[in-house]
């Protein structure tokens, strides 16, 4: 299946690619030229501020790496998870698998590689809240990442795309990702 004269492939890296761009330029406009961190918080809504968060950890401050060691851990982990999805985005030939992969491989290089190196920390500014009810704080790569996560989700136990043959696949019970492969064999 092919999209605007691309291969789904080509589609799913250039997600990433955006995702990437997106939230490092997110970042950057926030903390150098805002200047987040003198102006803060900022209320958008009732319910969502926007702040200046250093988090040196993983999601919800986890795994906190407030050494050079630490943070090289972290960031050789996230490189070699994203390594691997990589190699799934390569092949896959669904869209909606390439878009959410995409999804993912942005924000995790977002993130870990980008923030971490720039920074040292990973850089939080979306604050949601309700009332008494407090959530965590996310940037726009945590928002890629989970989209991404649906995507995968979404195609896996619900969704349904066509097929290189043009037979319909549904979800998992549809056999493995390269049973159209095996088919043309």
């Amino acid at each position: 299946m092919k999209l605007c004269g691309m291969t789904p492939r080509r589609i799913g890296f250039l997600v990433a690619l955006v995702t990437l761009l997106l939230d490092q330029a997110n970042k950057l406009w926030l903390i150098d030229v805002f200047k987040i961190g003198q102006r803060q918080p900022v209320h958008l809504t009732p319910f969502l501020d926007v702040i200046f968060a250093k988090n040196p950890g993983i999601s919800y401050s986890l795994l906190s790496a407030d050494t050079l060691t630490g943070r090289l851990a972290l960031s050789a982990a996230a490189l070699v998870v994203t390594a691997f999805l990589c190699v799934w985005l390569w092949r896959s030939q669904r869209l909606l698998t390439t878009i959410g992969l995409g999804l993912i491989i942005g924000g995790a290089l977002g993130n870990n590689a980008c923030d971490r190196f720039f920074y040292g920390y990973v850089a939080d500014f979306y604050y949601f809240h309700v009332g008494g009810f407090s959530w965590y704080v996310f940037n726009l790569a945590d928002v890629a990442i989970t989209a991404g996560v649906i995507c995968l989700l979404y195609e896996s136990l619900i969704g349904e795309e066509p097929s290189a043959n043009g037979k319909k696949r549904q979800g998992p019970a549809s056999g493995p990702p390269n049973a159209d492969a095996a088919e043309k064999r």
